[in-house]
């Protein structure tokens, strides 16, 4: 009995050790985003959007944690759109951020029935519904002074999204971890564009969120996005380190090396006697190396960019960071 108590202890402690090395890598992955792109500064009031979902639960939860150990003051507001979706669990989410100790705020538009209303049977949901709760997010903001607006779309969600617009709207354009409203009103932050989905799944497993399923678009099995989706983990699978080397691409784009002219002056172009950046190579034989493997547990051998302000936590060794840095 006593060596059954034994292996029991066992994996008790390495599911604990696993679950601190998963937190500290999604920690990091956020401070990294946040630091990159200078997504929070001194006095920001960050507004979280809670979905519900394991994703917003995920971000909220590690702001939480960055907050406390931060160099900064920022303060951070949790808010939820109850859409009045039939059978929605109106309590869980009051109950969960009451539990936790943040600020929060419920606010409840009826934009259910107004998709419903709008848009036929059988057809795709989440264009209306996402300007819908776009408008009203951002009015929200105002109302709460809210500096920054923090959405929960992680790494596989920007690359989703790069072959959405490929495929189907012919545009090469993704998801920015960080970009002005369309309105030109409002700072929209993803400090999650560095985690992984299938790490978020295991950290909202590991702290038990009160996951709300969104029953709107839960009916919707063929969208787009999800063929998009089985697509990238296929090659996740039968190709590891395609999906890291696919972001990193994302960070190292060549306009002179694509078609667009208003990005780059093609037709300005002229020959030198100096070398030329990014010069033709076509006489040369073209070489490609395989994408480096992921690392043991995850982790992925990613050149970091240079690092141009230090706001939260910065996980990378110092010899990668610019003079002044600081490490975590």
């Amino acid at each position: 009995m006593s060596e059954q108590n034994t292996v029991l202890d066992d994996k008790a402690k390495k599911a604990v050790f696993e679950g601190n090395k998963l937190a500290k890598r999604l920690r990091h992955h956020v401070g990294d985003a946040i630091n990159d792109f200078n997504m929070i500064e001194q006095g920001d009031r960050v507004m979280v959007c809670l979905s519900g979902g394991k994703d917003s639960y995920t971000l909220l939860d590690i702001l939480l944690g960055l907050q406390k150990s931060a160099p900064i003051d920022f303060s951070i507001v949790a808010v939820n759109l109850d859409q009045k979706q039939p059978g929605f669990p109106e309590d869980v989410l009051p109950g969960y951020l009451a539990s936790i100790g943040v600020e929060y705020r419920i606010i409840e538009e009826d934009t259910y029935s107004i998709v419903k209303k709008l848009v036929p049977e059988g057809k795709t949901t989440c264009s209306l519904c996402s300007r819908l709760r776009r408008g009203i997010l951002y009015r929200v903001a105002d109302e709460l002074g809210a500096t920054k607006i923090a959405l929960g779309h992680h790494r596989d969600d920007i690359l989703h999204t790069l072959f959405l617009n490929m495929f189907y709207g012919g545009k090469l354009k993704s998801m920015p971890p960080k970009l002005v409203s369309d309105d030109g009103k409002h700072m929209v932050i993803r400090p999650l564009a560095y985690c992984r989905e299938k790490d978020i799944i295991r950290y909202a497993d590991l702290r038990q969120f009160p996951i709300i399923p969104c029953n709107l678009c839960g009916s919707q099995p063929n969208l787009q996005r999800q063929v998009v989706k089985e697509m990238v983990n296929d090659w996740d699978k039968r190709f590891p380190g395609r999906v890291e080397s696919m972001f990193r691409a994302l960070q190292n784009v060549v306009p002179s090396h694509l078609c667009d002219t208003g990005l780059f002056d093609f037709a300005g172009l002229k020959t030198g006697d100096s070398p030329f950046e990014n010069g033709d190579t076509a006489f040369d034989k073209e070489e490609f190396r395989d994408p480096p493997m992921p690392l043991e547990d995850g982790e992925e051998a990613v050149t970091a960019p240079v690092r141009r302000t230090i706001s939260i936590l910065d996980s990378r060794k110092p010899a990668q960071q610019e003079e002044g840095g600081c490490g975590a």
